[in-house]
């Protein structure tokens, strides 16, 4: 029995020293290769070109208020006020559909790498968390947002 407990405490240690180990490098190129590059423009991730349709899918807009409710809310209002995180109203009025809906996705690299993201954790010394949605879900929230903000 004791030869278990230390057979399973050496793995354990081996392991844990092995993910952390190295020069770093690895792990550089895995953040910093692929879909999710870097672009001023739409921010870090995969969207990059959001075609909107000029009439609210109200659809989406509802599944996106469920992912709201669920996942956003206790953070954010849907006014301009600041709860936690910053209030939705204005924010599709201020950032490109795929720049949302990559830092929606892809929080962490967009709070690393883009000054916009950077700026508001400045203001709500927060960090957002990764909500782990699924392109759907952002999709549906991104609709969410435009009827917060008055489209129809």
């Amino acid at each position: 029995m004791k030869k278990i407990l230390i057979l399973s405490v050496i793995s354990t240690f081996t392991t844990f020293i092995s993910s952390c180990g190295g020069n770093g490098t690895s792990q550089d190129v895995t953040l910093n290769s692929g879909p999710s590059s870097y672009d001023s423009k739409h921010g870090a991730g995969k969207f990059k070109d959001i075609l909107l349709d000029e009439k609210l899918n109200e659809t989406m807009a509802a599944a996106g208020n469920k992912s709201f409710v669920a996942k956003c809310a206790a953070c954010h209002k849907l006014t301009e006020e600041k709860l936690v995180g910053p209030g939705w109203k204005g924010v599709t009025t201020r950032q490109l559909p795929s720049w949302i809906m990559n830092f929606i996705t892809n929080t962490d690299e967009m709070i690393n790498k883009d000054p916009a993201a950077q700026a508001q954790l400045e203001i709500c010394l927060v960090r957002m968390p990764n909500q782990s949605l699924s392109d759907e879900e952002a999709r549906n929230l991104l609709e969410f947002m435009r009827r917060n903000d008055g489209v129809k």
